[in-house]
């Protein structure tokens, strides 16, 4: 092969590998956001359905202040199998590649570079220590008119944006202006 392409080729894997490295950490980055949702329905029957909802997708009431009308739920979210798997492929792929670029760029060592795709489970560990964690999520539940009595409840939910767009989606909610 031609010695110029050689390096190149190592250049482009180690930016690939770099991505790589950043697209394994994105992986367990926290996705919370804060979403003002509106509902049809009286606070009055709002509340129990959330509290079902919420219960049903395993969280516990952690904390309750009556003075604010806000409820604080945990859970604990469990790390996905087949997302540990596929990283754990997906780096191997990638330590298989950079080895193979390397061992052509120094023959006289090129079984030692095997040895680098040995490293590629500890990206799926990485992800499994770092993705199960503990979720809170905040309720914030008020009236969007305050001085009608059968104005629409507004609630102001702090959750990972999965869970908000489940809730949406199970309740009939709609986004705030």
């Amino acid at each position: 092969m031609d010695t110029a392409i050689l390096p190149s080729t190592l250049l482009l894997t180690l930016l690939l590998s770099v991505g790589l490295f950043f697209f394994i950490r994105a992986a367990t980055k926290d996705r919370t956001k804060t979403a003002q949702l509106v509902s049809e329905q009286d606070e009055a029957v709002l509340m129990p359905q959330l509290q079902d909802y919420f219960r049903s997708r395993s969280y516990r009431v952690a904390a309750v202040d009556r003075d604010k009308n806000q409820v604080i739920f945990e859970g604990f979210v469990q790390p996905s199998l087949f997302l540990a798997i596929f990283l754990t492929l997906l780096a191997t792929v990638g330590l298989i590649c950079l080895s193979f670029v390397l061992s052509l760029l120094f023959p006289n060592i090129s079984s030692y570079f095997l040895g680098i795709v040995l490293l590629s489970p500890l990206s799926g560990v990485f992800y499994w220590k770092k993705a199960g964690r503990t979720e809170k999520v905040l309720l914030h539940l008020q009236k969007a008119n305050q001085g009608e009595p059968s104005s629409p409840s507004k609630i102001t939910v702090t959750a990972h944006r999965d869970e908000l767009i489940e809730l949406q989606k199970a309740l009939n909610l709609t986004l705030s202006d």
